[in-house]
C-alpha cells in the first residue's frame, strides 16, 4: 500500500460529536477531506447543518444531525439519522463533546459539576457504548477516537471537575480498547493541550494566557490543525495496529511546569 493511501478514509462513515464549533467542527472537515462520509452532531442543529452544507458544497458527503449527549434518549435516534442520511452505519466515531468549568475546587457548584460529568464523561460513555454495540452488530469492526485533554494527565488548578472527567475518559479509553480489540474495534484518545478555540477564551477571559504559555515548552498555544496528523493516524489504516493509545498534543506541556 502506498504511503499516502493508508490515511485514506474513503468508504468510512464518521460521526463527530460536539461538531458545532472548535475541535469537533475542525476534525469533521479533516475526516471529510480524507474521504469519509461525515455526520456532524451537536445540540446546535443550525450550526452543524450549516457546516455540513459547506462540506457538501466543497464536494464532500456530509450531514448535520441533532444530538445532546446528556440526553440518553437522543443517542440512538442520532445514529439512526446518520444511517438514513449517509446510507451506512457509523464505523468511525470521534467522541468530542465537552464543556469547561473554571473555578477553584471549594467554589465549584454541584449543578455545574454534574453538567461537566454528564457531558464529558457520562455522555462520552453512552455515545461510545452505542457506537460499539452497533459496530459489533454490523460485524465489520470500527474505530473510536475519544477527545480527552492534557488536563486529564496532570494536575491543574481551577479544573477539578473538568480534569476529573477527562482523566476518567482516558482510563475508559483503555478499558474499551482492551475489551473491544478482539472484535476488530480500535479505541484511542488524543489529549489536546491549550488550543486556540472558543473554549480557550475562558482561560483568556480569566487572564491566564500569559502564565499558561510560559508552561508550554514550545511557547505557543496549539491550533486545531495541530491535531490533524494524530487524528488521521488513529482513525485510518495507518494506525491499524494501534489501540489503547493516549496521545498528548500539547507542545510538551505535560512534560514541564517551567
Amino acid at each position: 500500500m502506498a504511503a499516502p493511501d493508508i490515511f485514506d478514509l474513503s468508504g468510512r462513515t464518521a460521526l463527530v460529536t460536539g461538531a458545532s464549533s472548535g475541535i469537533g467542527l475542525h476534525l469533521a472537515g479533516v475526516l471529510a477531506r480524507a474521504g469519509a462520509s461525515v455526520a456532524l452532531a451537536a445540540r446546535r442543529t443550525d450550526r452543524v447543518v450549516a457546516a455540513a452544507d459547506e462540506l457538501v458544497s466543497a464536494g464532500h458527503r456530509a450531514c448535520g444531525i441533532t444530538l445532546d449527549v446528556t440526553a440518553s434518549e437522543s443517542i440512538g435516534p442520532a445514529f439512526d439519522a446518520v444511517e438514513r442520511e449517509l446510507g451506512a452505519p457509523v464505523d468511525l466515531l470521534v467522541n468530542n463533546s465537552g464543556v469547561l468549568y473554571l473555578k477553584r475546587f471549594t467554589d465549584q457548584d454541584e449543578a455545574e459539576v454534574s453538567r461537566i460529568l454528564d457531558t464529558n464523561l457520562k455522555g462520552a460513555f453512552l455515545v461510545a457504548q452505542t457506537a460499539a454495540k452497533r459496530m459489533l452488530a454490523a460485524g465489520r469492526g470500527g474505530t473510536i477516537l475519544n477527545v480527552a485533554s492534557t488536563a486529564g494527565l496532570r494536575a491543574a488548578a481551577l479544573l477539578s471537575s473538568y480534569a476529573a472527567s477527562k482523566a476518567a475518559l482516558v482510563h475508559l479509553t483503555q478499558i474499551m480498547a482492551l475489551e473491544l480489540a478482539h472484535k476488530g474495534i480500535r479505541v484511542n484518545a488524543i489529549c489536546p493541550g491549550n488550543m486556540e478555540t472558543d473554549m480557550h477564551q475562558t482561560f483568556a477571559g480569566a487572564g491566564l494566557d500569559e502564565g499558561l504559555v510560559k508552561r508550554i515548552p514550545q511557547r505557543r498555544f496549539g491550533k486545531p490543525d495541530d491535531l490533524d496528523g494524530a487524528t488521521l493516524l488513529l482513525t485510518s489504516d495507518a494506525g491499524r495496529y494501534i489501540t489503547g493509545a493516549i496521545i498528548p498534543i500539547d507542545g510538551g506541556q505535560v512534560l514541564s511546569w517551567m
